[in-house]
C-alpha cells in the first residue's frame, strides 16, 4: 500500500457530518465517530452537522431518532445544522429528500452511468446460489446492464418493478486516498454493481450519502473502517457527477476485550445505558476520545475543549481500540473524585431527577409503602446498574436453569425488536412467548423479577421494565443469562432458528 499526502483539503471550508440511522438504540460507536468528526472540524475552524439516514422505512422510527439526538446532546456533542435545528441545507432527514435522489439517479441513467435492473428477488437468489455452488463470490452478474433501450422502455411502460444500479468497471484497480492509510488499492472485480435506488423509490446509503455530502458541502468524511470497501463506489459516483470528492478517513472500529467487533452480546453498547448506569457524560466522551487516540502530553483525563485544542488526526492509531467497561468505570471514578462534595451532590441529583421516571416509580411503590423511608427498599432497584444476583437466585420449582436461559434469550431477542418501548408492548410480547412455549405466565415471569429487580418481592415487573427503559432492561437480561452460566454457540444457533420461526406477538393483539 502506497502512502501519499494527508492534506486536509483547505481549498474549501472544513465541514464534517454524522449520519445515524434511527433504527435502534443510540450506539456508543455513533458517539465515537461523531466526536472525531466534531473535533476535526472544530480544530480546523469548521462546522459539524448532523443528518438522519432514515431511508429504511420499515425499521426507522421517530422514537429512535429522538433517543439518538438526546443521547448525543447528553454526552456533550453539538451540531451547527440538523433536523432539530434546521439550517441552509434542509431538510436533514433523508426520507424528506427522495425527489433529490430520484433526480440524480435519473441523471446517471441519462449519462449511461447507471441502468434499470428488473431482476426479481427470486432471480437474484438463484443467481447467487449458482455462483456460490461454483465457488464464486456472490455478486450481481450484470444481466440487465445491457438491455436494449426499447426493451427497457417497454418494461417501464408496463410498470415492471425495478431498481437503479450503477455501472462499475470490470477490470483494473481503484485507488482510494485515506488520511490514515494513504493510498488504498481495491480491484474493481471486488466492487458490485450497487443498487442506488430501490423499488420503493428510496435511495440506498451509497447514493444518498454521496448526493447529500455534495449538496451539504461536506469537505471531509470520517467514518468507520467497515465502509472502506465501499469507497470505490462512492469515488466513482463523484466522478460520474463531476463533483469534488470529500477527503476520506476510515476510523478503526471499537472492539470488545477479545478483539471482536463491539457488540451488544458482549458489552452494553447504548449511550443511554451508560447514562442510566451513572456514567458522567464528560467521562464517557473522554473515554471515547481515548479510543485509539493519544493526547500530545499522553494525558488520560481531558475535556472536549482540550481535545479540540490539540487535535491531530494523525495521532489516531489504526489498531482496533478496546472498549473496556472496567477502564471506563475507572475513568468515571477519576472524574467523580475530582468533584467537590457540593458538585457531586448536584451530579447525583441531576442524574436521579427525571420527573417522569420518578412519578412512574412513585406510582409503582405507592401501594406498598407505609413510610417514606420504605421507598429506598421498594424503589432502589430502579436506580441500580445490575442487581446483586447469582445462579441460586433463579431456583424455580418447575423450571431448570437451561429452560430459564432459553426463555430469557428468546425474550431478549423479541424485546430488542419492539417498535416502541411500552408496558403494553412488553406485556403482549412476553405473554405471547409464554403461550407459545406452553409455560404458565406466573412461572414464565418469575425469572424476570430476579433479573430486573433482584428479588421476587417487587413492583409489577413489566411496569418496572417500561420504567427503567429498554437499554437497562436488556442489559439486566443479558446479565441474568451470564449469571446462569451463559449460552454456547451451538445452543445460540439452535435458539436463533427457533426465534426465526416465532410469530409476531404484537400483531396477534
Amino acid at each position: 500500500m502506497m502512502q501519499s499526502s494527508t492534506s486536509t483539503n483547505r481549498t474549501r471550508p472544513v465541514r464534517t457530518r454524522i449520519a445515524p440511522s434511527p433504527t435502534g438504540f443510540p450506539h456508543v460507536g455513533t458517539a465515537y465517530i461523531a466526536l472525531f468528526n466534531l473535533a476535526f472540524a472544530k480544530a480546523h475552524g469548521g462546522e459539524f452537522i448532523l443528518r438522519i439516514e432514515d431511508t429504511d422505512q420499515t425499521r426507522s422510527t421517530e422514537q429512535s431518532e429522538k433517543m439518538i439526538l438526546g443521547a448525543l446532546r447528553w454526552v456533550g456533542l453539538d451540531w451547527a445544522e440538523g433536523p432539530d435545528i434546521g439550517g441552509p441545507h434542509a431538510p436533514y432527514r433523508q426520507s424528506e429528500r427522495s425527489d433529490i435522489y430520484k433526480k440524480h439517479a435519473e441523471q446517471l441513467i441519462e449519462n449511461d452511468h447507471a441502468f434499470r435492473c428488473f431482476c426479481t428477488s427470486e432471480e437474484l437468489d438463484a443467481m447467487r446460489a449458482a455462483q456460490m455452488a461454483n465457488g464464486e463470490t456472490p455478486r450481481y452478474d450484470g444481466r440487465c446492464a445491457h438491455l436494449a433501450p426499447e426493451k427497457t422502455a417497454q418494461l417501464v411502460s408496463e410498470s415492471k418493478p425495478h431498481v437503479i444500479r450503477m455501472r462499475v468497471p470490470t477490470e483494473g484497480v481503484c485507488q482510494v486516498h485515506d488520511m490514515l492509510r494513504g493510498t488504498v488499492e481495491i480491484p474493481w472485480t471486488q466492487v458490485d454493481m450497487q443498487v442506488l435506488l430501490k423499488t420503493d423509490g428510496m435511495p440506498t446509503y451509497h447514493l444518498a450519502n454521496v448526493v447529500d455530502d455534495h449538496l451539504m458541502d461536506i469537505s471531509h468524511v470520517l467514518r468507520g473502517e467497515e465502509w472502506l470497501n465501499s469507497a470505490p463506489k462512492h469515488q466513482l459516483l463523484y466522478e460520474y457527477f463531476g463533483w469534488e470528492m470529500p477527503v476520506l478517513c476510515h476510523m478503526p472500529l471499537l472492539r470488545n476485550p477479545d478483539k471482536s467487533k463491539l457488540s451488544k452480546r458482549k458489552n452494553p453498547t447504548s449511550i443511554t445505558y451508560y447514562r442510566d448506569a451513572g456514567v458522567l457524560p464528560e467521562a464517557l466522551l473522554n473515554y471515547l476520545g481515548r479510543m485509539g487516540y493519544s493526547m500530545p502530553d499522553e494525558a488520560e483525563q481531558f475535556t472536549l475543549e482540550e481535545m479540540i485544542a490539540s487535535f491531530d488526526i494523525q495521532r489516531v492509531s489504526l489498531g482496533g481500540p478496546i472498549f473496556d467497561i472496567e477502564k471506563l468505570n475507572w475513568l468515571n471514578a477519576e472524574w467523580l473524585r475530582a468533584l467537590t462534595p457540593e458538585q457531586l451532590k448536584n451530579k447525583i441529583l441531576d442524574w436521579a431527577n427525571n420527573s417522569d421516571k420518578l412519578t412512574a416509580i412513585a406510582a409503582a411503590i405507592q401501594p406498598r409503602i407505609e413510610l417514606l423511608s420504605d421507598a429506598v427498599n421498594w424503589g432502589g432497584f430502579y436506580f441500580q446498574n445490575l442487581p446483586n444476583i447469582n445462579a441460586e437466585s433463579f431456583t424455580h420449582k418447575s423450571l431448570t436453569p437451561e429452560q430459564i436461559m432459553d426463555m430469557l434469550q428468546l425474550s431478549l431477542w423479541q424485546l430488542e425488536t419492539l417498535p416502541t418501548w411500552t408496558e403494553e408492548n412488553i406485556y403482549a410480547t412476553l405473554k405471547g412467548l409464554a403461550a407459545h412455549l406452553d409455560i404458565k405466565m406466573r412461572d414464565f415471569m418469575a425469572p424476570f423479577f430476579i433479573a430486573i429487580a433482584g428479588s421476587t418481592s417487587s413492583t409489577p415487573v413489566m411496569n418496572s421494565m417500561a420504567i427503567i427503559g429498554a437499554d437497562m432492561t436488556l442489559t439486566r437480561l443479558r446479565h441474568a443469562i451470564d449469571v446462569l452460566g451463559g449460552l454456547g454457540k451451538k445452543k445460540l444457533k439452535k435458539l436463533e432458528k427457533q426465534a426465526a420461526e416465532l410469530p409476531d406477538f404484537l400483531a396477534a393483539e
